[in-house]
């Protein structure tokens, strides 16, 4: 079922929330540990991030050195159908521009179509730790924009082999969207005009990157309607869980903490304190979103489960 149909029929606010694949060598379990304590609440869907290959150089006998590219996490395919298989649970893979080139990205959603995936979550993505900047595959996408295009043209029946007549795709295409706008943007009115090219590519909903101001959310929304971005915006949390995240979530995803959350966790002497003053961030943020009629909140995971569940048991 499609993220956009779930929001249709909702009478609430959904929860929905965020996991990664696990390190490589770690069995389908530990995902299973960090969905299990969240389904009480009944999310309609779960999003699985995907990470790029990273490289390694090793020497050859010749001196030269060899790129070698190694996969740290299991692919996001296979762990969409299991958790669909496991909790009859819709699973949003997120597809990347960053190492595909357009046929591979064709590939993976004839794969996902062929496993009943119904939804994507088309994305740039990030740069590898050995580029200073994203770089794009040769034959790939340098926007999230180009890569909703392809999408928008498989669902149309159009695909890069004009020799084979294939079946349309039916994807749901989600979007990312910046509250604080994309860092690489020159500003927000920049940013947004960006998000509304993604939307009139084909996007059908967006989700926001996380932020701990709710009026920076509120904001946003507005400015996206009064640009002509009418679909869903759901928002996404992610509460703060350690002395670590103080510094490193504000530099590595650039966001701002209002300064009654960083009052609070300056006070914060060690991780446990930290957790709960995210929890409590977290409960005050999502009430607020929900008795604004949000459609979704969805919650970054990073498939440690335990604070996100104490807020959602407070909340829905």
């Amino acid at each position: 079922m499609k993220v956009t149909e779930h929001i249709k029929e909702a009478k609430e606010t959904l929860f929905s929330f965020e996991i990664l694949p696990p390190l490589k060598g770690k069995s389908i379990q530990s995902i299973y540990d960090g969905i299990d304590p969240l389904m009480e609440f009944k999310p309609k869907f779960v999003n699985v991030t995907y990470h790029r290959e990273e490289f390694i150089y090793k020497e050859r006998e010749n001196g030269l050195l060899e790129k070698i590219a190694i996969r740290k996490r299991p692919g996001t395919v296979g762990i969409c159908a299991a958790i669909m298989n496991k909790y009859q649970v819709d699973a949003v893979p997120h597809l990347i521009c960053g190492g595909f080139s357009r046929e591979e990205t064709e590939n993976a959603l004839i794969d996902l179509q062929f496993l009943g995936i119904d939804n994507v979550l088309a994305l740039r993505g990030d740069s590898i730790k050995t580029e200073s900047s994203f770089r794009p595959h040769p034959d790939g996408h340098a926007f999230a924009e180009n890569l909703i295009h392809q999408i928008s043209d498989m669902n149309k029946g159009n695909y890069m082999m004009d020799d084979v007549q294939l079946e349309p795709t039916d994807f749901c295409i989600g979007a990312a969207g910046y509250p604080e706008k994309h860092f690489e943007a020159m500003n927000l009115a920049f940013d947004l005009q960006n998000l509304k090219r993604k939307v009139d590519a084909g996007a059908e909903y967006i989700v926001t990157q996380m932020f701990f101001d709710n009026k920076k959310f509120f904001s946003f929304v507005e400015e996206c309607r009064k640009i002509g971005i009418a679909v869903p915006i759901i928002p996404g949390l992610k509460p703060i869980k350690n002395l670590t995240h103080i510094s490193f979530l504000p530099k590595f995803f650039h966001i701002d903490y209002p300064i009654e959350l960083s009052s609070e966790l300056l006070k914060c002497k060690d991780n446990k304190s930290v957790e709960q003053v995210g929890i409590e961030w977290g409960i005050q943020q999502s009430k607020e979103l929900k008795a604004a009629g949000v459609p979704c909140i969805h919650y970054y995971t990073m498939s440690n489960s335990s604070s996100v569940k104490k807020i959602a048991k407070q909340v829905f």
